[in-house]
């Protein structure tokens, strides 16, 4: 199991409009993200930033993303998700959340 955090900023105007959307996930795009070997997923929120945490079960990292990026529903979900968020100036080439290193666990 492998952990990852990500980082994106959130337009002030659109922080009701997505707590509104994450309040009622679509299933379809809760069922891909099972699918994709993907558990204990969170997104938080502080002063016009999104915290995302979740938990990579799976041994290929880079196919499942890919099979949940070539999604129909999941690629819609994005859709109506992207005008909400502002990827960070600093986020790596290909990124929209910035990728963060951590620093600190303990069980």
């Amino acid at each position: 199991m492998k952990r990852y955090g990500s980082v994106i900023g959130v337009q002030p105007e659109k922080l009701e409009e997505y707590k509104a959307l994450h309040a009622a996930v679509w299933p379809e795009v809760l069922q891909m993200i099972t699918a994709c070997n993907i558990r204990n997923y969170s997104i938080y929120y502080k002063d016009g930033y999104l915290f995302s945490y979740y938990e990579y079960i799976g041994e290929d990292y880079a196919a499942d993303m890919a099979k949940m990026a070539a999604d129909p529903t999941t690629q819609k979900w994005w859709e109506v998700c992207e005008p909400c968020q502002q990827p960070l100036e600093t986020r790596g080439e290909g990124e929209w959340w910035a990728a963060m290193e951590e620093v600190f666990h303990t069980d």
